[in-house]
């Protein structure tokens, strides 16, 4: 399976896999393409990361966009000074150079000050024999600003609980990576090129309220 990840503001390829061997490197987008620069950077702070560190990905090289027509606030948000151009996804490169994609920043989930990647525990969740499809949001809480909600799209025939669902999801993560929410669907909103609506699955929760979660 040859993987590869790139940006319309990136015009092209920013990783790929190259071969069977790059192709063994599973979960990987592959390595960076010969013509750009790359680092990983803590939002909160610009600071570059090292392997493993998850942050995210800033790339530079000729082909990166000069900015967005008419819409200067949008290019000095995206593109710096040094044209470094800001990904918005949550990334961290291994010590063979291999670039892993975690998630977008903005759909992550805050929970009590944590961080959860809504992907990681879709795709722990998809791993489940009854469970057709899912997809995961941050459902707001006064308290701990985000719980994880899961919609579950179950397999013909099952009769799968939520709390089913909580359980299995809690042998698999750290205690604050847990859903704390579950809904049953027909199937998960998506976009023509097969991306979650996660807006229309916040609305869809607030629109149940807290009784029929």
């Amino acid at each position: 399976i040859i993987q590869g990840y790139g940006l319309t503001e990136s015009s092209g390829s920013v990783a790929s896999t190259v071969g069977p061997e790059e192709s063994k490197a599973y979960g990987s987008v592959g390595k960076l393409a010969s013509h750009l620069q790359a680092k990983i950077v803590d939002p909160s702070t610009g600071e570059a990361l090292g392997p493993g560190q998850r942050g995210e990905l800033w790339v530079r090289g000729p082909l990166v966009m000069k900015g967005y027509v008419g819409d200067d606030k949008a290019t000095a948000e995206t593109v710096d000074s040094e044209g470094w151009l800001k990904t918005g996804d949550l990334c961290y490169f291994n010590e063979d150079g291999f670039l892993y994609i975690v998630d977008r920043l903005k759909e992550l989930i805050k929970y009590k000050g944590y961080q959860v990647p809504p992907a990681e525990l879709e795709h722990i969740l998809q791993s489940h024999p009854e469970i057709a499809d899912a997809a995961v949001i941050g459902y707001p809480d006064e308290d701990a600003g985000q719980l994880p909600m899961a919609f579950i799209v179950r397999q013909p025939g099952s009769n799968l609980t939520r709390q089913q669902v909580i359980d299995y999801v809690a042998k698999h993560v750290a205690p604050y990576k847990k859903v704390r929410r579950v809904a049953f669907v027909n199937a998960i909103p998506k976009s023509p090129a097969g991306k979650i609506l996660r807006r229309e699955l916040v609305q869809q929760a607030l629109s149940m309220g807290a009784s029929k979660l």
